[in-house]
C-alpha cells in the first residue's frame, strides 16, 4: 500500500474530529426531519426525505470548504450557490392551478429554503442558530396554520349566519298579513 492510499483511505482523522463532523451532519438530517413532518403532515409532496436530504446537502456544501481549509470570509459564494440551487427545487414544488386561478406550493418552498438555511448552520458549527430558527418555523407552519384554519371556520360562520339572517327589505311573514 503506497503513501497516497493510506492517506486516503485510511489516515482518518483523530475520533473529536470524526465526532464533529458527524454531529453536525446528524444535526443538519435532525433538523430537516422536523420540517419535513409537519410538511407531511400537512400531505405537501415535499416531506421529511426531501427536507432531510436538502439540510444533509446544505450542511455538506458548507462543512466539506470548510475542512478543505476554506476561509470563512470565501464561504459567501458557497452560500450563494446553495442559495441558489435551493431556489430552483423549492420551484419545483410551486404549481399554478390554471383552473383555479390559485398558487400552491408557496409554504413548501419556504420551508425547502429555510431547511438548506439550517443545514448550511448546522455544517458551519452553528447548531443553536440553526435549531432556534427550526424551532420557529415549525410553530410557524403548525401553531400559525391552527390560528389560520381557526380564523376561517369563524370567517366562514359569521358568512354563512348573514346570508340567512333575512334583509330588511324581505317581508316578514307579519308584514302580509298586516297587508291583506
Amino acid at each position: 500500500m503506497n503513501d497516497l492510499e493510506r492517506e486516503l483511505f485510511w489516515d482518518l482523522p483523530d475520533a473529536r474530529h470524526v465526532i464533529r463532523v458527524l454531529v453536525r451532519l446528524l444535526v443538519a438530517i435532525a433538523l430537516g426531519a422536523v420540517i419535513g413532518l409537519e410538511r407531511q403532515r400537512e400531505h405537501k409532496q415535499a416531506g421529511v426525505r426531501t427536507h432531510m436530504l436538502v439540510a444533509l446537502g446544505a450542511a455538506l456544501f458548507t462543512l466539506v470548504p470548510l475542512e478543505a481549509g476554506m476561509k470563512v470570509s470565501d464561504l459567501s459564494r458557497i452560500i450563494q450557490g446553495v442559495a441558489t440551487g435551493i431556489g430552483f427545487l423549492g420551484a419545483g414544488t410551486i404549481l399554478k392551478l390554471s383552473d383555479t386561478h390559485e398558487v400552491k406550493g408557496l409554504t413548501t418552498a419556504a420551508s425547502i429554503w429555510l431547511t438548506a438555511a439550517a443545514g448550511m448552520a448546522a455544517g458551519a458549527g452553528w447548531i443553536w442558530p440553526a435549531a432556534i430558527g427550526v424551532a420557529l418555523a415549525w410553530t410557524i407552519l403548525s401553531v400559525v396554520h391552527t390560528m389560520e384554519r381557526w380564523m376561517k371556520r369563524r370567517s366562514d360562520g359569521r358568512e354563512s349566519k348573514e346570508q340567512s339572517i333575512p334583509s330588511s327589505k324581505t317581508k316578514k311573514p307579519t308584514d302580509l298579513n298586516e297587508e291583506g
